[in-house]
C-alpha cells in the first residue's frame, strides 16, 4: 500500500548554499519507484549509472517473482512445474525469509496463507518488494557520501550520507490519501506501511483465513526496511491484537490507524 513519501526539507540546513540533488522515477513491479539523491555528486554520471543498475535489478526481481506473469519463476513454482530445490538461489533465499518471518511474527505473516481460499500456496509477494529494494540498493554503496531515499509503493529506504542528512517522511491518512496524518524525520533505515487505502482489504489473517479489517493501516519505522514491511503487514493481519504486539518490537516505532480512525503510536528502544 502506498502510504508514505520522502521529501527534502523546505530549507537547506547550512545557510544559502544549495545542496545538489537529483531524482529518478521508473515504473517497475507495477508501481512507481523513485530514487532521490542529495549531496555533492548527485548529478554525476557515476550516480546515474548506479541508479540505472538499481532499476535493472528491480526489473530482474519482477521477472522472477511477479505473480502476474505466467512465465515467472514463482508462477512455475506455484504450478508445480518447478521444485524449490531446483529453483534459483534468490527464490530459495526469499522462501527462507518467509519462513523466518512466519516464526518471528508467530504466524501473523504467513506467505502460505496470503490469500483467501488458497491455503498452502506459497506467495512471497508480501516481502518481495522490500527484499528487492534492499538488495538493489546495494548498487548505491560505493556512493556512501550521498544521501539516498528509495521509495517503492510507499515503502522507503533511507540513508543519510556523510553529511548526516535527515529525510522528512509524510504518512498518509488511509481515510483520505490527500492528507498527511504525521511527518517523521528519518536519517537511516526504513519506513513501511500496510493497509487498505490503495488495495482494499487484501491482507489475510492466517488465524481464520479471512481478510483483516480491524486496522486501516500500520506504519513501522526501523533499521531494516524489509522487517519494517513484514511487521507492518503482520500488524494489519493481527488487527486489534497488534496494539500490544507492536510494543514488543524492539528498535521500532510507528503508528496504527484503527477502523474507527483512532491512532495508536509507539516508540521502542533498541
Amino acid at each position: 500500500m502506498s502510504a508514505v513519501r520522502a521529501v527534502p526539507p523546505a530549507t537547506e540546513p547550512d545557510g544559502p548554499a544549495r545542496v545538489e540533488r537529483r531524482a529518478w522515477v521508473e515504473q517497475v513491479m507495477g508501481m512507481p519507484i523513485s530514487v532521490h539523491a542529495r549531496g555533492d555528486g548527485a548529478r554525476d554520471a557515476a550516480t546515474a549509472d548506479a541508479v540505472a543498475e538499481l532499476f535493472e535489478d528491480l526489473r530482474a526481481a519482477d521477472a522472477r517473482f511477479s505473480t502476474y506473469r505466467e512465465d515467472s519463476e514463482i508462477r512455475r513454482l506455484q504450478r508445480g512445474e518447478l521444485t524449490l530445490d531446483d529453483s534459483s538461489a534468490e527464490m530459495r533465499e526469499v522462501e527462507r525469509l518467509c519462513r523466518t518471518a512466519r516464526e518471528r511474527t508467530a504466524g501473523s505473516f504467513d506467505a502460505w496463507s496470503a490469500h483467501e481460499g488458497t491455503p498452502g500456496v506459497f506467495d512471497p509477494t508480501g516481502l518481495v518488494k522490500t527484499w528487492a529494494v534492499t538488495r538493489a540498493a546495494r548498487r548505491l554503496d560505493p556512493l556512501e557520501h550521498l544521501a539516498f531515499a528509495v521509495g517503492a509503493g510507499g515503502d522507503v529506504l533511507l540513508r543519510p550520507g556523510t553529511e548526516g542528512h535527515t529525510w522528512s517522511v509524510g504518512i498518509e491518512d488511509p481515510q483520505d490519501r490527500r492528507r498527511v496524518i504525521a511527518s517523521v524525520p528519518i536519517s537511516s533505515g526504513g519506513i513501511a506501511t500496510s493497509g487498505v487505502a490503495a488495495r482494499g482489504s487484501h491482507i489475510v489473517d492466517p488465524r481464520n483465513g479471512r481478510s483483516a479489517t480491524d486496522l486501516l493501516s500500520a506504519t513501522v519505522i526501523g533499521p531494516s526496511l524489509l522487517w519494517a514491511d513484514i511487521f507492518a503487514t503482520a500488524s494489519v493481519a493481527l488487527g486489534l491484537d497488534a496494539i500490544g504486539w507492536v510494543e514488543t518490537l524492539h528498535g521500532t516505532s510507528g503508528l496504527l490507524v484503527l477502523a474507527d480512525g483512532t491512532v495508536h503510536r509507539w516508540q521502542n528502544e533498541a
